[in-house]
């Protein structure tokens, strides 16, 4: 199997969840940020090459890439897919997407024209008891479903937004897209796509920290009738609280629950039982704080399948492109209420 050669763009906490599974995976070759230590302290650890501007290592000719990891800023995560999938490469991209759909769109065109493979991370499509019910919707275990409840309720205390990008409405985008965008996603995922929002928001415990929402109430409307809620936070004091998913279906009732959608709380199905469940990976932590689950491993194990055995990508671009679309409703709708 030919061995695949990486690069990544941005070296924050991220990244080295990146540079980890690419190092089982492929070769991490190049990184490149505009914070020459972080850059630097990356490249040591895995003898990469450390670049300090974009188009530097995008042009290189010293180095043989093939796909390039963007794990920048989300208001940036668009300009540089597009300048990686113009200079040959394919794109692994953060989440989320973009942090408008037009962004994402012109992504989608971009790696068309290329000819290039633009990968989404979704990983909480991965967390076992996830994987495990939405293979029993698609089979039909749950019949039509009626209703959906989601709720998100962690911490995000100063300390998170000191000194970073995180927080401003340019480069974050909202609490949706930083820290709930998988949620969204599984939503479209499991249920489909969301025809009406009535959305309210507000910034309670953020007030000189972020310059957009903490705290959210969603009301949703999906194309197949099915209605649904979002209920989420970044105020759940000095720690996560929960991540859970409730599907209220025509012939059963399930809960994900636990901090990040990583317990099977709850079942009641006909004829049907959930069992022997793996445990799954733990959560992305970052010392202070917790993240989603930790599947970044199953993420770069499809985009290898794909690259080098025409396996089937697990997110496409356009299902990120969705999970953006779905979250500009709900600003959208805010913002009238407001």
């Amino acid at each position: 199997m030919k061995q695949i050669n990486f690069a990544i763009i941005g070296c924050g906490r991220i990244a080295q969840r990146h540079a980890e599974h690419i190092n089982n995976n492929g070769k991490l070759v190049a990184v490149c940020d505009n914070v020459k230590e972080k850059a630097d302290s990356l490249a040591q650890k895995y003898n990469a090459k450390a670049y300090y501007s974009i188009s530097d290592m995008l042009q290189s000719e010293d180095l043989n890439i093939d796909v390039v990891a963007v794990c920048s800023p989300n208001g940036l995560h668009s300009e540089h897919s597009i300048e990686s999938l113009k200079s040959g490469y394919h794109v692994i991209c953060e989440k989320p997407m973009a942090i408008s759909s037009g962004d994402c769109g012109e992504m989608i065109q971009v790696a068309e024209k290329s000819n290039k493979r633009l990968f989404a991370i979704k990983q909480n499509r991965f967390n076992p008891p996830v994987a495990a019910i939405k293979q029993a919707i698609d089979e039909g275990k749950l019949g039509k479903i009626y209703s959906v409840q989601l709720s998100c309720f962690w911490n995000r205390n100063e300390d998170y937004y000191k000194d970073s990008w995180k927080g401003t409405e340019d480069m974050d985008g909202g609490t949706l897209y930083t820290q709930f965008s998988h949620f969204v996603d599984l939503l479209y995922w499991m249920v489909g796509d969301v025809k009406n929002v009535h959305a309210l928001t507000g910034n309670f415990a953020h007030k000189d920290i972020i310059e957009f929402e903490d705290t959210g109430v969603v009301a949703l409307e999906f194309n197949n009738g099915a209605l649904g809620t979002i209920n989420y936070t970044v105020n759940s004091y000095g720690k996560n609280m929960e991540g859970s998913l409730t599907i209220f279906g025509e012939k059963g009732t399930v809960k994900i629950g636990g901090q990040y959608l990583n317990e099977l709380e709850y079942q009641n199905i006909e004829g049907f039982k959930i069992e022997n469940l793996p445990a799954g990976n733990t959560a992305n932590n970052y010392g202070a704080y917790q993240g989603s689950m930790s599947n970044h491993d199953k993420i770069y194990e499809n985009l290898v399948d794909v690259l080098t055995n025409d396996g089937v990508i697990t997110t496409n671009a356009f299902e990120g492109l969705k999970t953006v679309e779905i979250i500009e409703k709900i600003y959208k709708s805010a913002k009238k209420q407001n």
